[in-house]
């Protein structure tokens, strides 16, 4: 099969591409775009989505820059698109004609990378939680092997950013979210990893059908020489079926004992980076050595301080039900919870059990309240604060030696932060603020 099918037809110049969001993602496929001799367009319906340097940067470069609503006008005569990847590809449908029908291809920005890439293996990593860490552990992995790894994805660099840098790395390790995979169609990594799926993104997909749909993109184009690992959980959906990889299934087995991650998950994410680092040669005892050095990553069970016998834990970064479940099973101690923010769905009250089992109060803030009241009234003694430091305080003044305060919102954080950094970051102030 010729590498120009495998990859989708690459963006030839006097193509119009229009990129629809002026994120750092978007902002780096324009830039490809631009490098690839296309005719840019870049859209954003926040007029002051861009710094006058960027701008003016963009400018120079021949990128053309329309902020506000956006138009069917915007579109017309472009042959591809590239969508932010918090925009739905189903809004997309009010602006375009079908591709079907003579309109664009739509691809996501990391598919747009992929396609210009000469040959450089890819590990990429998918899965409702857990992705950040597994991927980082893998990338520290194939490092003490020796190898040249670029990380990024859905972490924070773009592949587009790689691409345009020139540099070359032995393996590409990629967190994959289900908005970049919707808008893949020829991605393929030679090491695919599907953790888990739970509930999550409900606000954005249509359903679970079309989530979990997503997330089985990774391993679509995939052939009998590449690698699918799957969560042994997933091993009785229809979608397997349809996978050509060699399938291993994934399992928590405890072959590192010597680590500083926080909960029993955290074994499965190590055992999910060294399966899929034993695919290009790893060996255990360098993953055994990478693990040992591993340091927690920020937001993700971060240990933040101890005070008067009293440990202070952020996991800014759970922001569903089923990430909340597995930081609460992460502590033998007494938990004081703070939870609280934009509510993306979940069964609060399947968690009744374990709340009931692990959590002495909680301290809800901000919004989302009525989510949680309602799953676990007369469960555990709970309070409301308009923020989180109202309701740290509110923790701090009740716990006793041997507790644990742990941020867990188990929600979006878009009530009353950018995102879920600044609200750890928060946190973390407050905590250090405390006398």
């Amino acid at each position: 099969m010729a590498l120009e099918h495998i990859r989708g037809r690459r963006v030839q110049a006097g193509d119009l591409a229009v990129v629809v969001g002026a994120g750092r993602s978007g902002l780096a496929a324009a830039r490809l775009l631009r490098r690839l001799g296309a005719k840019t367009r870049l859209l954003d319906r926040n007029t002051a989505a861009l710094d006058p340097a960027t701008y003016d940067e963009l400018q120079t470069l021949g990128i053309e820059v329309l902020l506000g609503e956006h138009t069917p006008a915007h579109f017309q005569k472009a042959s591809f698109v590239v969508p932010s990847p918090g925009m739905p590809v189903a809004q997309l449908a009010h602006y375009l004609v079908p591709q079907s029908a003579g309109g664009p291809e739509v691809l996501a920005e990391m598919e747009l990378a992929w396609r210009c890439l000469e040959g450089e293996p890819v590990l990429a990593v998918t899965g409702t939680s857990g992705k950040t860490t597994t991927v980082s552990l893998a990338a520290a992995m194939l490092q003490a092997q020796g190898y040249t790894v670029f990380l990024g994805g859905n972490i924070g660099t773009p592949l587009s950013e790689y691409v345009l840098s020139g540099r070359k790395a032995d393996v590409l390790v990629l967190e994959v979210s289900s908005f970049q995979l919707q808008a893949c169609s020829t991605f393929c990594p030679r090491v695919g990893v599907l953790l888990n799926i739970t509930p999550n993104h409900l606000d954005y997909h249509r359903d679970m059908a079309e989530y979990t749909e997503a997330k089985f993109r990774l391993f679509r184009c995939q052939d009998a020489g590449d690698l699918a690992i799957i969560s042994t959980d997933l091993q009785g959906l229809p979608a397997v079926q349809a996978i050509s990889a060699r399938r291993l299934w994934l399992e928590r087995t405890g072959r590192f004992s010597k680590s500083n991650l926080l909960g029993g998950h955290n074994q499965y994410n190590m055992e999910a980076a060294w399966q899929a680092c034993r695919f290009f040669g790893v060996s255990q005892e360098s993953a055994a050595h990478a693990v040992a050095s591993f340091r927690p990553l920020p937001h993700r069970l971060e240990m933040v301080r101890r005070r008067a016998g009293v440990l202070f834990v952020n996991d800014s970064k759970c922001t569903t039900v089923s990430a909340l479940k597995v930081a609460l099973e992460a502590f033998e101690q007494p938990v004081r919870l703070l939870c609280g923010g934009k509510f993306k769905g979940g069964d609060l009250v399947g968690l009744v059990p374990l709340v009931r089992k692990k959590v002495v109060e909680a301290a809800l803030f901000g919004a989302g309240r009525e989510f949680f009241e309602q799953a676990w009234q007369g469960v555990i003694p709970m309070s409301w604060h308009p923020s989180l430091q109202e309701a740290l305080h509110a923790l701090a003044d009740k716990a006793v030696r041997g507790d644990v305060i742990l941020l867990a919102p188990a929600t979006a954080s878009f009530d009353l932060y950018k995102n879920y950094q600044e609200r750890g970051d928060d946190f973390k102030r407050i905590v250090g603020s405390l006398s």
